[in-house]
């Protein structure tokens, strides 16, 4: 071992806290995420109210069906579940934020600053691009493919779609595009943990183009438009990460690593 490494001291050196301490830290971080997305559900019950949700998350369909037709509840309480369900998941999303909050405040002590560099990052650029993967569905790949499937339908079928199925769909699609987004993520933690190299990266574009564009095909309604609104998102995002990941291999190295990277 090196005289430089043994003079410099563990950054978490004397930090070690009993196990019982662990578990009550984490039973408080999870009550506080529990607290947060309890009081947007109470202010989202109240105002825009759960059927005002529903309308709003349903609006994309909405104004595509047929004059005069209108969404449908088979079910005996749908009318009302459905709608607190959406609650519930739009109270989610926004409290999303300060979930991860917690848990980063949770795991940031056992972190050294190297760790830390990397996580924070990754956790807010993975939050937002999840964010901005749902509003892309939500406004620009419903926008073009529910118009394109109420032209499919045969002119003896009344289009009545029930509300539940709805959102069994949306909730879908909003993953699908959602995880889809997390291409940059995924590529900078590949890199970074030394599983591919950005070479081999660059490299595999081609096999990534086939393989997204096979779920493209897979998770998106049947027409060519939703299918290349996924794929070309997810193709430009790989590329981003690429770039993404020369930068933080870069500048999240350990200091046994700097120091080995750096010619005697």
């Amino acid at each position: 071992m090196s005289e430089e490494k043994k003079k410099s001291p563990d950054e978490l050196a004397g930090t070690e806290q009993p196990f019982v301490q662990h578990l009550v830290e984490l039973r408080d971080r999870l009550l506080y995420s529990v607290y947060g997305i309890a009081a947007l559900f109470i202010v989202l019950a109240f105002y825009p109210g759960p059927s005002a949700l529903y309308d709003l998350l349903a609006m994309p369909l909405v104004k595509t069906l047929p004059e005069g037709a209108r969404m449908i509840a088979t079910g005996v309480v749908s009318p009302f579940l459905v709608p607190i369900k959406v609650t519930v998941l739009a109270a989610f999303g926004l409290a999303l934020p300060w979930v991860l909050y917690q848990v980063w405040a949770f795991v940031a002590p056992g972190l050294y600053k190297h760790e830390k560099r990397l996580v924070m990052p990754l956790v807010v650029a993975s939050t937002l691009l999840f964010y901005s993967g749902a509003a892309f569905c939500y406004f620009f790949v419903f926008g073009q493919a529910f118009p394109a499937i109420q032209k499919m339908a045969p002119i003896s079928v009344a289009v009545s779609p029930d509300i539940e199925a709805y959102l069994d769909f949306v909730i879908t699609m909003f993953i699908a595009f959602g995880v889809a987004f997390e291409v940059p993520i995924a590529v900078v933690i590949l890199a970074r943990m030394g599983m591919v190299t950005v070479e081999q990266l660059k490299s595999f574009r081609a096999y990534f183009v086939v393989g997204a564009a096979a779920v493209a095909g897979v998770v998106t309604p049947p027409d060519p438009v939703s299918m290349l609104a996924l794929l070309a998102p997810m193709v430009v995002l790989y590329e981003v990460g690429i770039l993404a990941a020369k930068v933080f291999i870069k500048h999240t190295q350990a200091p046994d690593e700097d120091a080995a990277a750096t010619p005697s």
